[in-house]
């Protein structure tokens, strides 16, 4: 068997956006299930697929799973869970308090960061208390892309150091209030996670150097949380002796230059390897091709079928390039090739005669590594967490710390402790890149969907937690949806993947977009086997495979479409970039 090869009870699935956690996590546990095990997976990741994965619906409580005795899963819902979370936080002060002050509770209880740890508590109560999971012999946590992965990891001793440190009394930000009673359950959580008799944390990666880096970083970090009980399995690998086929020889090639440059650290971790599998994996019948390859059906077609494909970019970025300034976003689900779209969309803005500047909401940040050539007229910048919140401290003290008493300064230094406070800054540096758009272009590579939506729907809490602290708005924060709903202005791009996950998931994300009122500008369907001219056997039944999804998103989602073929030159640095728009 192909799969991760592990006894322990809980087992953790992490990595780059993309990577297939997901089918990774499904197939393990269907897996341990038809061995005769009772298995629950559980998904904490704001843009769950896991219903998709696996044929079912699923809700916040185990579901069992059609045609899979013993196994069962559900769905950590983060804007349910941060519902229940406040009216749990707000129900006793109700018919107490004044209506004014039951209101002001619930605003602060409004923002994204009570989402997260609304979805972290939900997580918590699966962990860190045996009794909930009891029903079960395994569970299995498949998990949010990696940088919000870490965060939710790291939060038991932020909030640990915030309550510990607090000098005055209750903070005035909601969503501490109830943490201080669950501190004990936040510290069985991180002391099962780190217990290599009862855990094991699979990274998951794809042999490419970018979900390798990731994989690397993802490492280390867990080992600084003290959990070392980590293997690697990797997902995906195309691996032909010789061939005639151009894209096969290159794709081949990539993937043994990733693995022989992985980082040392990495390579040093018991691992597992899963071939490619050309048919996608949604549905339990692909998930048992992942447990038993071998009996996969032999591919003898080297052709691929008729069907009409839509352009390509250049035409989208001389429509853009018109209009001579403005910003330029793209989003959709982790691993579709955005920041490879953005960077390439930057370059040939910039070739154009344009003044770009290229940057990231992204915790991951791989804008740079991307690009590493030189344009005129083209820079690069990355929105830096750690920098903002630092910036922003120091702002709000210098502005509302000198006219405080001990005490008042006290509670706001409090304030500017909490977690809270980087969504704050990061909005705001989100803003005022958005506010470069009026004299110039801004291409925005941004966070994976729930980050994204996070992030647009944070005005409002934004705007309540800054007037708290500072008692002003930039002008750029006030300016930010308006531009974000100007089509003339901003262009979003939605990014995917010609497979069926990809581009439900981009399609639920124009529905998110409509409701922010936000239209897309065009779709751009990434890394098409179909067009890229293979004819390979097993890449060819993959071309195959994508058809009914590029004429599902050019037919009936998407207003223009542009669709990118796999290339065999990698898509980095200036030379990598270029052919990406025709």
């Amino acid at each position: 068997m192909a799969l991760p090869n592990t006894n322990t009870r809980y087992l953790f699935f992490t990595g780059k956006g993309g990577v297939g956690k997901t089918s990774l996590s499904c197939a393990t546990g269907l897996a341990l299930a038809e061995a005769g095990r009772q298995v629950l997976i559980v998904s904490t990741d704001p843009a769950s697929n896991l219903d998709e994965v696996l044929g079912v619906t699923l809700g916040q409580a185990p579901t069992a799973v059609p045609g899979a005795p013993g196994l069962s899963a559900l769905n950590i819902d983060p804007e349910a869970a941060a519902h229940a979370y406040r009216e749990r936080m707000v129900a006793p002060y109700r018919g107490i308090l004044p209506a004014a002050a039951i209101q002001s509770m619930e605003e602060q209880f409004s923002g994204a960061c009570t989402v997260e740890i609304a979805a972290f508590d939900e997580f918590s109560k699966l962990l860190g208390d045996p009794a909930a999971t009891a029903a079960f012999d395994h569970v299995i946590f498949d998990t949010a892309p990696t940088g919000h992965t870490l965060r939710l990891l790291t939060l038991p001793s932020a909030w640990d150091e915030f309550i510990s440190s607090s000098t005055g009394g209750a903070s005035c930000l909601g969503p501490l209030a109830g943490l201080e009673k669950q501190k004990a359950l936040y510290a069985a959580s991180v002391a099962r996670l780190s217990n290599s008799a009862e855990t094991t944390v699979i990274l998951v990666s794809r042999p490419e150097t970018s979900a390798l880096r990731e994989a690397e970083r993802t490492r280390g970090e867990l080992a600084e949380l003290g959990i070392c009980n980590q293997m690697l399995a990797i997902n995906g690998l195309f691996a032909v002796a010789q061939s005639k086929d151009r894209i096969a020889t290159a794709m081949s090639q990539r993937a043994r230059d990733a693995l022989a440059g992985m980082p040392s650290k990495l390579a040093e971790l018991p691992a597992c390897t899963i071939p490619f599998l050309p048919r996608g994996t949604v549905g339990l019948e692909a998930l048992r091709l992942m447990i038993h390859p071998e009996t996969a059906s032999p591919t003898l077609s080297n052709s691929m079928p008729s069907t009409p494909l839509p352009p390509g970019l250049a035409g989208l970025v001389d429509e853009i390039a018109g209009a001579g300034h403005g910003v330029v976003m793209t989003m959709g689900k982790g691993g579709v090739g955005k920041t490879s779209v953005a960077a390439a969309i930057a370059v040939a803005l910039a070739r154009r005669g344009g003044k770009v500047v290229l940057s990231t909401t992204d915790p991951a940040a791989h804008v740079a590594a991307t690009l590493d050539g030189a344009v005129p007229g083209l820079s690069v910048t990355r929105i830096d967490p750690r920098k903002e919140v630092a910036d922003y401290t120091a702002e709000v003290l210098a502005k509302a710390g000198k006219s405080l008493d001990a005490g008042g300064l006290a509670m706001l230094e409090e304030d500017l402790r909490s977690p809270c406070t980087e969504e704050i800054a990061v909005f705001r540096a989100f803003a005022r890149t958005v506010e470069e758009g009026r004299d110039g272009f801004v291409v925005l590579d941004t966070a994976p969907t729930g980050h994204t939506i996070l992030l647009l729907d944070a005005a409002e809490a934004y705007h309540r937690e800054v007037m708290r602290t500072q008692g002003d708005m930039p002008e750029s924060v006030r300016q930010l949806l308006p531009r974000l709903r100007d089509p003339a202005f901003t262009h979003v791009l939605i990014v995917t993947l010609p497979e069926a996950t990809p581009v439900h998931e981009a399609e639920r994300l124009q529905g998110d977009l409509a409701r922010a009122g936000i239209t897309p500008y065009a779709w751009v369907i990434n890394q098409s086997l179909l067009a890229s001219g293979t004819t390979d056997p097993l890449l060819c039944q993959r071309g195959s495979y994508e058809v009914p999804f590029i004429r599902r998103v050019a037919d009936d989602l998407a207003r223009r479409c542009a669709l990118l073929p796999w290339l065999a030159e990698a898509p980095v640095g200036v030379a990598g970039l270029v052919p990406m728009v025709r």
